[in-house]
């Protein structure tokens, strides 16, 4: 059974969605709480890959809805120090399958790359439930 590193923070609705669709399509998660993690910036910035900076950050951390990072306006660098400083900024889940990172749940990407169960097509995975309110 095909391994991932699953990076979350622990009691999050949709990464419980997400870990259970991963699951379900036969892989073997070990589960690893974001937020403790002690992040190197060389190491986070695989999970980036090509996306863009603006891209990398939770939608739904504190600092972000509210304003208070210009995500236009940050290079790496910055947003990587910021991500190691304070982790909930960062896109979650984070996720490692042998030499592949992704962060955050984009199901259409996932399922060409490792295969979903078909029924990922009826969920919303990475928008927070909480903030939808």
């Amino acid at each position: 059974m095909p391994v991932i590193i699953f990076y979350e923070k622990p009691g999050c609705i949709n990464n419980t969605k997400q870990k259970k669709l991963l699951e379900a399509a036969g892989y073997s998660l070990v589960e690893k709480d974001l937020l403790a993690e002690k992040w190197d910036p060389k190491v986070l910035r695989r999970y980036f890959g090509n996306l863009p900076v603006n891209k990398w950050f939770n939608p739904s951390a504190p600092a972000i809805k509210n304003a208070e990072v210009n995500l236009e306006k940050l290079c790496e660098t910055e947003a990587l120090a910021m991500m190691v400083k304070d982790p909930i900024l960062i896109r979650r889940p984070l996720m490692k399958l042998g030499d592949t990172y992704k962060a955050g749940f984009d199901t259409d990407i996932l399922d060409e790359l490792i295969g979903l169960s078909e029924t990922y097509k009826i969920l919303d995975l990475e928008s927070c439930p909480r903030s939808l309110h």
